[in-house]
């Protein structure tokens, strides 16, 4: 699928879910019946060998950066078992740990992680874990970064259901005060186990509700991150290391790349990076697209972010393509304390 057919079906994906249709199929989800015996030989091998335990990384970060009277910095992740970092053995090798401690860095700050992320979970699940990030009144996120969308595309969820929930979550959160950060949905077609042409259509389905998420995040005033094949082109060639041992989850390495391109959404979003950093870099094909047109080239790369450009373009809302440069995570040393 070229890169304007994909916008324009992201568009009308994202059309639906605003104006509440919802008969606009993820890569002629239709055929997808044909290849059950596929399905079926797939399933027997993803999960053999599953973590069933999800670390605990709840806590304070950076603790050693605190300044009496500043208050931590507040991040919380929301989203499917990617987000809650099932996989890994250990608390620092999860996504929210990689990137509390990243974050902490960066500031100078500590920072309070909270992880209401569900394995398993799609996105009709974002209702329940928003309200749980704003459960605390007075003390929303200063962000959020939400990780979902693979098991929308695994049960198919309709996509323009898919994308309205996850629209009305940003806005949710937006509206609360917290910036907001979405790593859309990853490139399903990277699965070990799945043979073509089951391979070829998660791919191409993975990558239009990449695409239409990337519209109804930004527009809504959030920020997305394109997860893809796991956030980088070392993931072909080496998918039994950024795999876990289950064949479906990340593995600690694979959390760590997508951490590792995730951090500087965030930093960028909280006014952490460098200004002249959020100018487009012609060197690295950055610039400002219709919208629509910038999910559908972020859907295609791995680790490009979309953001809002202020003002919209004449032909109606732009956004800011950014291909920003990654900065290696390490595990924190220390286990998280305990935030009160």
């Amino acid at each position: 699928m070229t890169s304007m057919s994909r916008a324009r079906v992201a568009r009308r994906i994202a059309a639906g879910a605003a104006y509440g249709g919802g008969g606009v199929g993820l890569a002629g989800v239709a055929v997808v019946g044909l290849l059950l015996a596929e399905v079926r030989l797939a399933r027997r091998h993803v999960g053999n060998g599953a973590v069933p335990h999800v670390p605990r990384a709840q806590g304070l970060y950076g603790a050693g950066y605190t300044v009496p009277g500043q208050p931590p910095l507040r991040l919380t992740l929301l989203g499917d078992s990617t987000a809650a970092g099932q996989g890994v053995h250990r608390s620092g090798q999860t996504p929210g740990a990689l990137l509390a401690s990243g974050l902490a860095a960066v500031a100078e700050r500590p920072v309070d992680l909270r992880n209401v992320a569900l394995p398993g979970a799609r996105s009709d699940d974002l209702d329940r874990q928003v309200s749980l990030a704003l459960s605390d009144p007075g003390r929303a996120p200063d962000v959020c970064v939400i990780m979902i969308g693979a098991n929308d595309v695994t049960h198919r969820m309709p996509p323009t259901r898919s994308v309205r929930c996850l629209s009305t979550a940003v806005r949710r959160l937006r509206t609360a005060g917290a910036e907001v950060v979405v790593g859309t949905c990853p490139d399903l077609g990277t699965i070990e186990p799945v043979q073509q042409p089951l391979r070829w259509l998660a791919r191409r389905a993975s990558r239009q509700l990449a695409a239409a998420q990337t519209i109804g995040v930004v527009e809504q005033g959030g920020r997305t991150v394109s997860l893809g094949d796991l956030l980088g082109p070392e993931f072909a060639a080496n998918p039994r290391e950024l795999f876990g041992p289950d064949h479906y989850h990340p593995s600690a390495e694979g959390y760590a790349t997508a951490a590792m391109a995730v951090l500087p959404t965030v930093c960028a979003a909280l006014g952490l990076w460098p200004a002249d950093e959020d100018r487009p870099d012609l060197t690295r094909r950055e610039g400002f697209l219709p919208v629509a047109k910038a999910a559908a080239a972020a859907a295609s790369e791995a680790g490009t972010e979309v953001a809002a450009a202020i003002p919209a373009g004449p032909r109606g809302p732009w956004a800011l393509l950014k291909r920003r440069r990654r900065r290696r995570l390490q595990e924190p040393e220390q286990a998280p304390t305990v935030a009160s």
